[in-house]
């Protein structure tokens, strides 16, 4: 069994991994980066170039994970592509708002390259998507395998619990097994109900990383944790300020609008407008759809009916003053120049009435990970074509990840006893530090923290 780490470094960026396994060329996702642009927005396919691909299998419906499949199917034109029905039904609709992004760059920022696919080449590649429900085997020839099929390649996709329709994805072949997590959480959120995930033990693992350099405290709960966020925007409604949130369009957008929908029902916090971008009212409009079919909690909420979010867009964005006693839950959640969230933060960064509350990753190189890491009356660049700005608002945090904890992690390990563990998807911080508990407690497990582009033998 063959591997090669596609992702350009050891980071959180355009994932993708290629396999080699039961005589199947594979590769296991295709993002793009969130913050490069151009080639480096790729994966490196080079390792590839001359492999002819059998199957893409892809996880989930982010950026980093899906973004740039059209430019893939491209290059390998004979490689079947598989996913769960909902990661197709997503994926489709933030490729096409992708393109419209790349078009966009290429008048700001002169990238040539963009748009690296079009709104056609979109369509024609979902059309070739294979569903896949969950649970059961399937062949890369499309057809259903039995639960102890021999001597073929089979996989199989196990909810991950991270976001709407993210899966795991077991490999069998050669009478060998390979898991790989995707991103996974493991604990209920406010929409998402923890992953469920095989519980045999397996030969080789996998993992992501997200998590690894922070400690879940231990007196953390997630009602503390919501109680927590209630009392902050009360304290900056009281202010005479808002709040602006920087989200994620798919996943942190809708846990947000629940919360607060909760926050409503429990009378932590009197009813309040909230705003959304447009791609994160397209992804919510999906979940609605998806909620009685989908495996849930508050399987009867329509966020958009009550939550019933005002929606803006590129255009309206620039016309929408910070008005007091107002969430706006806007992404990017890296607050990426030229993004809702990154134009809006600018009008609060001067003003200590309003506050800018973090609830999940940010790269910490990003303009949200070097805010949330400023000090008062630091100089804050968030645009590089827009001058520095002194912070005088008010930053928090709160830990509402969809990423599972390192310790769950380290959990899941131990309980499939892997012979392998490949660490990917993490800072080299936090991969570094899986690396050396993993190898502590599993000491009978070979741990692989995968160099990208060289291939290994697994």
């Amino acid at each position: 069994m063959k591997f090669v780490n596609l992702t350009r470094r050891t980071e959180i960026g355009a994932n993708s991994y290629y396999l080699e396994i039961g005589g199947r060329h594979l590769v296991l996702d295709c993002g793009m980066h969130p913050k490069n642009a151009g080639e480096e927005a790729l994966p490196n396919f080079k390792p590839i170039a001359d492999r002819k691909i059998d199957a893409i299998l892809i996880s989930h419906a982010h950026q980093d994970h899906i973004g740039t499949l059209p430019v893939l199917m491209r290059r390998q034109p004979d490689a079947r592509v598989f996913m769960t029905e909902t990661t197709a039904e997503i994926g489709g609709t933030l490729l096409h708002n992708s393109v419209n992004v790349m078009t966009r760059q290429r008048e700001e920022i002169g990238t040539t390259l963009y748009p690296l696919f079009t709104h056609r080449e979109t369509d024609r590649a979902s059309e070739l998507w294979h569903w896949c429900p969950l649970h059961r085997p399937f062949s890369i020839s499309d057809e259903r395998a039995s639960q102890h099929e021999t001597g073929g390649l089979t996989f199989e996709f196990f909810d991950a619990g991270h976001v709407l329709g993210s899966a795991g994805i077991l490999l069998r072949a050669e009478g060998r097994t390979l898991f790989y997590t995707g991103d996974v959480n493991f604990d209920n959120q406010t929409i998402m109900e923890g992953a469920i995930f095989p519980q045999e033990k397996i030969d080789i693992l996998i993992m992501e990383c997200t998590r690894g350099d922070h400690a879940k405290p231990a007196t953390w709960t997630r009602a503390g944790e919501e109680q927590r966020l209630a009392e902050g925007i009360d304290r900056a409604f009281t202010r005479g300020g808002c709040v602006l949130i920087p989200v994620f369009a798919l996943g942190k957008t809708q846990e947000v609008l629940a919360m607060f929908y909760k926050f409503g029902r429990e009378q932590l916090l009197p009813e309040f407008p909230i705003y959304i971008g447009g791609l994160s009212s397209k992804m919510t409009a999906i979940y609605d759809r998806r909620a009685h079919i989908s495996r849930r909690q508050l399987p009867r909420l329509r966020l958009m009916e009550e939550a019933a979010p005002f929606v803006l867009n590129g255009q309206t964005i620039r016309d929408t003053p910070a008005r007091a006693g107002r969430i706006y839950a806007l992404s990017s959640g890296m607050m990426t120049p030229k993004t809702l969230s990154s134009i809006f933060a600018r009008r609060l960064l001067e003003n200590p009435q309003h506050s800018i509350f973090f609830v999940g990753y940010a790269d910490p190189l990003s303009p949200a990970g070097i805010l949330r890491n400023a000090q008062p009356d630091d100089e804050i660049a968030l645009d590089p074509d827009e001058p520095p700005q002194r912070l005088r608002c008010h930053i928090e945090q709160f830990q509402f990840s969809a990423h599972a904890s390192r310790e769950s992690l380290i959990e899941y390990a131990k309980k499939l006893s892997p012979k392998i563990i490949v660490l990917v998807h993490g800072d080299p911080s936090a991969v570094a530090w899986m690396h050396a508990r993993l190898i502590v407690d599993l000491p009978g497990a070979e741990v692989i923290v995968p160099s990208p582009s060289v291939e290994l033998e697994l």
